[in-house]
């Protein structure tokens, strides 16, 4: 009997997932963040899946492509919040340090 490849569960989905979470760190970084954490969160299983059975599926390139744009996208996105978040801290200070306002 041929052994026959299954498909992944959710390869396809990580990787749509990781492809929206570097293009959505553009918005201000939270469509990203939230976009890589999903894509994420659903690899789990089947990361455990693959790490159990390397050969025995179709599409796991996709998966592990996918994996990784949701690390890069939520790395970048996370970064971009930081950035904002200081920058709107240095505004607030600039902002009350200003001479007449209080």
């Amino acid at each position: 009997m041929e052994n026959q490849l299954q498909k992944l569960p959710n390869a396809t989905g990580t990787l749509v997932l990781g492809i929206l979470s570097i293009v959505g760190c553009s918005c201000y970084g939270l469509v990203g963040l939230i976009c890589g954490i999903i894509a994420l969160i659903i690899s789990k299983e089947a990361n455990s899946l693959l790490k159990a059975n390397p050969d025995g599926y179709s599409n796991a390139g996709n998966h592990k492509a996918g994996r990784i744009c949701a690390i890069i996208g939520t790395s970048l996105s996370a970064i971009y919040v930081l950035i904002l978040i200081v920058y709107f801290i240095f505004l607030g200070v600039a902002i009350s340090e200003m001479p007449g306002m209080y």
